[in-house]
């Protein structure tokens, strides 16, 4: 059993089915590529795979470590180490990036506002941001700033990986997280990812494009149309797939490269 495993879901949102049975295994210490046509079914894994209400799940399995993650709420999928990078990230006003950090660190430590032990300290929490801002060329007047409230592209993408960094989960997928970067803000976040992906943490990559993974190299490189993975192979893929695009790829097919 791998780490992490998707087995025949089928999701649908408002009675349209969009998932129409995905397999998909991931490992820690691998970096997989989603990629696919828009509309495809792209982001509904991924908000399906994080527990988004609106997604229904008609079908199928994802267990992580061997356990049920749709019997998980939300934050218990957190807790677990399941991270999600949104590709529109929300805006919450009245709530600094710092506060908003700090508080969800907290929660996937097991802090619940009495036993201390589980806290991190002021100076362990500030030493901890010091070093993961410098990573990802932020200045740490950011932290008082409103999560995502007035923050240009790329710098919700950035905070995104901000909180990836601190939160260090186990399972990190990224939605996207390429759209709207200009080439210098893409090379930042893509190298903030590198560093942050080790043998401790498997990372499922959703993209459109090729170009993030000029950066972040994928062990696999699996696509995504009408709602199935049609074909699986590694690298050479992704760049088959930007010289050629999607359309010479027929619905069902799945073939390893």
């Amino acid at each position: 059993m791998a780490d992490f495993e998707i087995r025949d879901l089928e999701v649908s949102v408002e009675g349209k089915k969009i998932l129409k049975g995905i397999d998909l295994a991931v490992n820690k210490g691998e970096i997989h590529a989603i990629m696919g046509p828009n509309g495809s079914g792209k982001s509904t894994l991924s908000y399906a795979i994080a527990g988004h209400p609106s997604y229904t799940i008609d079908k199928g399995q994802i267990l992580f470590e061997g356990k049920d993650v749709l019997s998980m709420s939300v934050d218990e999928r957190a807790k677990a180490g399941i991270f999600l990078a949104m590709q529109y990230p929300v805006v919450v006003p009245g709530v600094t990036m710092r506060n908003f950090l700090r508080t969800a660190l907290n929660s996937i430590r097991g802090y619940d506002g009495k036993d201390t032990s589980k806290a991190i300290s002021p100076k362990e929490f500030q030493a901890l941001l010091k070093d993961k801002l410098a990573m990802l060329k932020m200045d740490e007047s950011f932290l008082s700033r409103y999560v995502n409230d007035g923050f240009s592209g790329g710098e919700k993408k950035r905070a995104e990986i901000l909180q990836m960094a601190v939160l260090q989960p186990k399972l990190a997928i990224l939605d996207e997280t390429d759209s709207g970067l200009d080439i210098d803000a893409l090379r930042i976040v893509a190298e903030g990812v590198n560093k942050l992906f080790s043998p401790n943490v498997g990372i499922i990559i959703i993209t459109h494009y090729q170009r993030i993974l000029n950066y972040i190299k994928p062990h696999y490189v699996h696509v995504l149309v009408d709602g199935k993975i049609v074909k699986s192979g590694n690298y050479r893929l992704a760049e088959e797939l930007e010289a050629q695009g999607y359309s010479w790829l027929e619905e069902g097919e799945v073939q390893e490269v």
